[in-house]
């Protein structure tokens, strides 16, 4: 990099590029929405066992990509993206304790 190029970004913050360009926005935008028809999916199709923990990994991975790159945490603050990714961590905490809750709570008792 330049001196020039150096002393533009500097002069003038508010014109240095932070984000995706609107092509990245676009290819998020479709990755989105097959992730989401994947998700709706799961009510047409009969998974299983998996259809509760696909549709927990869908989620978290919608919320790491709307996080990163529509809440512009990739190019932001470390401090907010921890405060953000505590909040997802204890969210599917709380999911999985009351999955594996409500499992035995249904169980057969001897």
């Amino acid at each position: 990099m330049s001196a020039t190029e150096t002393t533009k970004d500097t002069e003038h913050p508010s014109t240095a590029h932070h984000g995706p360009e609107p092509r990245e926005y676009v290819r998020i935008a479709l990755v989105l929405g097959v992730l989401t028809a994947l998700e709706v999916s799961t009510y047409f199709v009969e998974f299983g066992r998996l259809g509760i923990p696909l549709l927990l990994v869908l989620m978290a991975i919608k919320f790491v990509m709307v996080a990163n790159f529509f809440m512009h945490l990739k190019f932001d603050n470390r401090l907010y993206t921890r405060l953000l990714y505590s909040g997802l961590t204890l969210a599917l905490s709380l999911y999985a304790l009351t999955l594996v809750i409500m499992t035995f709570a249904s169980a057969p008792t001897l």
